[in-house]
């Protein structure tokens, strides 16, 4: 059953106007080929918010970065949603809210920023109530699913690393694993956007047999490769539930997706896309699929050279002038 959230009195205001914390949360990548709906892997790449407590019902945003012109700055913004969602759940009223937002997380590109949102605002409400209210980490991971609608980036924003996320009857779960030194994860951004709806669409409700045993097989060694076995990233990856079935909406990202595997890189569509996820194993070869994905496509893309991601979102107390 999921931790309860302590210290409860419904309806009291508790949050000082002036009391700010700074929190900082990854992009994710969900799905790694196999595992859809199921795995996902934190990346070094991070949205900051800088939340402060006002008198009630004033409302401040301010956004640099990814978002600046198109995120909502009003009561409908998904940060501030989430923070509501978090304080109605602990009995707290919300105070008013200044957010000032630096968001470097692409938005609709298969990176997580929606779920890098949703746990910015459950993290912000956790620092805000501090020392008054404690959230634990399965209250975190429930409340973030619920607005997030499942757990597999808001588990590995949450916590780092590699996450294996599922839900029983008591509730999102999750197991964080720790990922071998040498897998190198390379991202390649586009300069489109892809629906995750509309992704989500292009599935057929039902799959034949043989596809859904050959993703068990391969989620089941993905986790291998990942934690152990570098070497298999290419087998590991490979996937007929999700990737197949979006390719007519995206394919720019199909074509690189297929151009990168053949040339032995282990090469998987980036959550719902339309980035493309490279896991690598070395350095060196990150440089190689970089300079294939230059050649073979006329679509430009970005390359990013990240890391994993170990430690997942943090919050803390925020002063001003502080570094």
């Amino acid at each position: 059953m999921s931790a309860a959230v302590t210290g409860v009195q419904p309806g009291e205001a508790t949050v000082a106007p002036g009391r700010s914390v700074v929190v900082r949360v990854p992009a994710t990548s969900a799905n790694l080929g196999p595992g859809f709906d199921t795995l996902g892997l934190a990346l070094s790449v991070y949205d900051e918010l800088i939340v402060t407590a006002l008198p009630e019902g004033e409302l401040e945003i301010d956004v640099e970065g990814e978002g600046m012109g198109d995120v909502p700055r009003d009561g409908s913004n998904l940060v501030v949603r989430s923070i509501a969602h978090a304080f109605a759940a602990t009995g707290r009223r919300m105070p008013g809210l200044r957010l000032q937002a630096r968001n470097v997380i692409p938005h609709g590109r298969g990176l997580g920023s929606s779920g890098a949102a949703v746990v910015s605002g459950i993290l912000a409400a956790q620092g805000l109530l501090a020392g008054d209210v404690e959230i634990g980490d399965e209250t975190l991971l429930r409340l973030a699913t619920e607005l997030e609608g499942h757990p597999d980036n808001v588990a590995p924003a949450l916590f780092g690393g590699l996450t294996i996320a599922w839900v029983d009857e008591t509730g999102p779960q999750h197991k964080k694993l720790l990922v071998h030194r040498g897998v190198s994860p390379l991202v390649f951004v586009p300069d489109f956007t892809m629906s995750t709806e509309v992704a989500r669409s292009l599935q057929p409700l039902q799959v034949p047999r043989e596809d859904a045993v050959f993703n068990v097989s391969r989620s089941a060694l993905l986790i291998a490769a990942l934690t152990q076995s570098p070497e298999l990233l290419m087998a590991a990856t490979e996937d007929k539930l999700h990737q197949n079935y979006r390719a007519q909406a995206m394919p720019g990202t199909d074509r690189l997706v297929r151009a990168l595997r053949a040339a032995g890189f282990a090469a998987v569509v980036s959550g719902a896309g339309p980035s493309v996820l490279v896991l690598a194993d070395g350095p060196g070869r990150r440089l190689e699929a970089a300079e294939l994905a230059a050649s073979v496509s006329d679509t430009p893309w970005e390359a990013h050279m990240l890391a994993v991601d170990f430690k997942g979102g943090t919050v803390r107390e925020y002063a001003e002038g502080a570094t």
